[in-house]
């Protein structure tokens, strides 16, 4: 779609009033916009990452893929006032070999499944593409073959747990606070069962328990189940909460004789995570090499 532009003109105050004028003149779209490939488009996230790609500045949605709504068009697809003329396909190949061969720089958003992970980053890296993988529950060994694959290529790969950047502030505050406070305990809530503890908390529990701090040394019960699952080898619990209407919501609990300590984010809609999504693109197109979370470029 052609862009239109604007100029305003002004004339200088020596010559004879006159009404102030506009230019405009309609141009291409710019051919450094980064080309960005969704591949679990018809996904909920990958819906909204359709529509925020779309308006983010230089940037250009290249291609749909998905198992779901094949043939259709991606922005009808998603509500857009008009029709991308993008349908949806499930050949990844297909697309990444029609912007190869445009040399222009691409980047394939991951948002499909543990499993299919590392032959999706593996086709990308083979045409040139760069990738950001949000895939939760992703195994620890596929990170390390990504890796493995991301350094013989020379190729950057950003792998995100979260893309909520609140959630990456809550998780820096939560190491700041651990070293001042002998007591911690998180509770989270999810509208759904998936794994419990969620990945975040466990991320969490476990950035807190490297620290070399030993947590809640005057509680004993730590054999009772209704006291939440230990995480870690130094004492920090999680409490589960899934409750459908609840918002994605966690908190951590930090106290001292006489003082408590709350840190609390809540995630209302998926919307939140797309600035953190729009960083990652920006970013992984100079990596030359896997990057594990997004908190190392806030």
């Amino acid at each position: 779609m052609a862009a239109v532009n604007c100029h305003f003109f002004k004339l200088s105050r020596h010559l004879k009033p006159s009404r102030p004028s506009f230019t405009c003149s309609a141009s291409q779209p710019s051919q450094n916009n980064i080309k960005v490939i969704i591949n679990g488009a018809a996904k909920e996230i990958g819906r909204a990452a359709v529509v925020a790609v779309t308006k983010a500045r230089g940037m250009e949605l290249a291609g749909a893929v998905d198992n779901h709504f094949l043939g259709e068009d991606i922005g009808l697809l998603c509500n857009m006032e008009e029709p991308l003329e993008i349908p949806v396909v499930s050949d990844l190949t297909m697309v990444l070999g029609s912007i190869s061969q445009g040399k222009e720089v691409g980047v394939v958003i991951d948002f499909t499944d543990p499993s299919t992970v590392y032959e999706n980053v593996k086709q990308a890296t083979a045409f040139g593409m760069k990738s950001v993988v949000y895939v939760p529950r992703i195994k620890p060994e596929t990170v390390s073959a990504l890796s493995a694959l991301c350094d013989k290529a020379t190729m950057g790969c950003l792998v995100a747990p979260t893309l909520s950047i609140g959630s990456i502030l809550l998780q820096q505050a939560v190491i700041m606070a651990s070293f001042h406070y002998n007591n911690v305990e998180l509770v989270e809530s999810r509208p759904n069962a998936a794994d419990l503890p969620s990945p975040e908390a466990t991320q969490i529990a476990n950035n807190i328990s490297n620290l070399g701090q030993i947590y809640n040394r005057e509680d004993s019960s730590t054999d009772v189940k209704a006291r939440g699952q230990v995480i870690g080898e130094d004492g920090v619990r999680v409490h589960s909460m899934v409750l459908p209407g609840l918002p994605s919501s966690t908190q951590v609990y930090f106290s001292s004789p006489g003082d408590v300590y709350t840190i609390k984010h809540d995630i209302i809609d998926v919307r939140s995570l797309m600035p953190g999504l729009l960083l990652a693109i920006r970013k992984v197109v100079r990596l030359k090499n896997l990057v594990y979370g997004l908190e190392k470029f806030l």
